[in-house]
């Protein structure tokens, strides 16, 4: 089994993955910046670190390899203790644990776990598709400063060209003076009829309204009381899964018989391999979670596990 492998595809959607007994990958997100020496644009991305002290089993990984490997939970969860003593066994004999796209692992002289990020992979699908890259600075001209020098230097003199004839420009600027002021007049003659119609029109059209109005009033002695549904909707990204069936027509009855046994059972769609999944119920919050699987576990099905994830 490649734990990297399953560790890599969560770190894409879940900013801290566990390894039961062994410590969590975190990823904490950056924004995009700009090296200024080397004038070089690097996207927002994922960072990732690696905490020691978180080693309680959350399900996630578990249940994952389970899910991919359509396998029991239990055996799932034996796999990856398996492979943390292996890779324990190894650290504590100096050799450094390699995690392709993930970093590399080592004890340092007191004995703790010291992580190496790998940077050859960008965890953040916000930015997906996006690379660094490099551009040169950009030199601006300042033209105000290179028009004054020129100016000090060789001042511009403008000399107004002498017309002899001018009379008809006065004769044009009067005409667009009377054809303007008749326009505005006109324009404001036009706009006040307009307007005293349509206060005309909708005047005569609410008083056909108000008629129309009182002679359709009437009273309803005894109205029919107002009915009230009342649906109870599950939601949740915690669902505790009953079990997954090829046949659809399978998947209905066990839903029927969980309901039966009073469980808020319910289709939660089919997986990536064609299974049609059946949960016991969904979650707010994964302790709320964790205790009803408890509960499920110790009185109906000791096979039950928890799913995480965001419904449609």
């Amino acid at each position: 089994m490649q734990l990297e492998t399953y560790i890599s595809d969560l770190l894409y959607r879940y900013d801290c993955v566990t390894v039961p007994g062994f410590g969590a990958f975190l990823t904490n997100r950056v924004s995009a910046k700009i090296h200024e020496s080397t004038h070089t644009f690097y996207p927002p991305k994922k960072v990732l670190s690696f905490n020691e002290q978180l080693q309680s089993n959350d399900g996630l990984i578990a249940n994952y390899i389970a899910e991919v490997e359509k396998i029991p939970y239990n055996n799932a969860l034996n796999k990856v203790s398996k492979q943390v003593r292996s890779i324990k066994s190894y650290l504590i004999e100096g050799e450094t644990i390699q995690f392709e796209n993930i970093g590399e692992l080592i004890l340092n002289s007191d004995g703790k776990i010291v992580f190496e990020p790998s940077n050859h992979i960008n965890y953040l699908t916000d930015a997906f598709g996006l690379s660094h890259y490099s551009s040169e600075s950009i030199t601006r001209e300042v033209y105000k400063e290179k028009a004054e020098k020129v100016e000090s230097v060789a001042p511009i003199a403008l000399t107004p060209e002498k017309r002899s004839n001018t009379n008809w420009l006065k004769y044009a600027a009067a005409a667009v003076l009377v054809l303007g002021l008749g326009g505005y007049f006109g324009y404001n003659y036009y706009n006040n009829s307009i307007e005293n119609h349509n206060q005309i029109a909708q005047e005569e059209a609410n008083a056909q309204l108000d008629a129309k109005v009182q002679e359709a009033t009437f009273v309803i002695s005894n109205p029919l009381p107002a009915a009230t549904l009342s649906l109870e909707k599950q939601s949740g990204n915690y669902h505790i899964v009953a079990g997954a069936f090829r046949i659809e027509a399978n998947s209905i009855k066990k839903v029927n018989q969980l309901k039966a046994k009073g469980y808020k059972a319910r289709k939660i769609g089919v997986n990536r391999y064609g299974l049609h999944e059946v949960v016991y119920s969904s979650f707010e919050t994964r302790a709320e979670a964790q205790r009803a699987l408890r509960k499920i576990r110790r009185e109906h099905n000791r096979d039950a596990w928890l799913l995480i994830k965001k419904l449609d």
